[in-house]
């Protein structure tokens, strides 16, 4: 089974954890989460980085990781590219929260596919909604201000 290491802006990371886990309450251990503070070098935060995901892969000898990471370009994502190597783990940026439900529900597949399936879920979950008024709604031909009742 793989896990998935989330490495975002403080406090994305952990709040998209604490998502996950509301709708998967059985996979405590197979997310781990690192909020990028602000006042934190990148070098610390590789450190930590280090750490979790050497722990995340030490769980057993098959243990691969899927690395999500909120923005392409900024600290978390140029963290995370010094931490993948590839085999046993992978990066994908752009985290949301329909990508990384996508990614744990399917944590039992293959690392490529999961990866495959992480993105399909991410851009499906972007999508304009509402954009005019439901269809089956009346709509008023005139404001209240205009009908006279006689309550007083």
């Amino acid at each position: 089974m793989n896990s998935i290491l989330l490495i975002a802006h403080a406090p994305l990371a952990h709040a998209l954890r604490q998502c996950a886990l509301h709708v998967f309450p059985d996979c405590e251990q197979d997310i781990a989460g690192i909020d990028v503070q602000p006042n934190v070098s990148p070098e610390e935060t590789l450190a930590a980085a280090r750490i979790q995901l050497a722990q995340l892969l030490g769980r057993s000898p098959r243990s691969k990781v899927l690395v999500l990471a909120d923005v392409f370009g900024a600290t978390p994502c140029n963290v995370a590219q010094k931490l993948v190597d590839g085999t046993h783990s992978r990066l994908v940026a752009g985290v949301n929260l329909p990508m990384l439900l996508r990614a744990v529900t399917y944590r039992h597949e293959p690392l490529d596919a999961q990866v495959q399936r992480a993105i399909a879920g991410g851009t499906s979950g972007v999508m304009q909604v509402a954009v005019a008024a439901p269809q089956n709604q009346a709509r008023r031909k005139h404001s209240d201000q205009e009908i006279r009742d006689h309550q007083q």
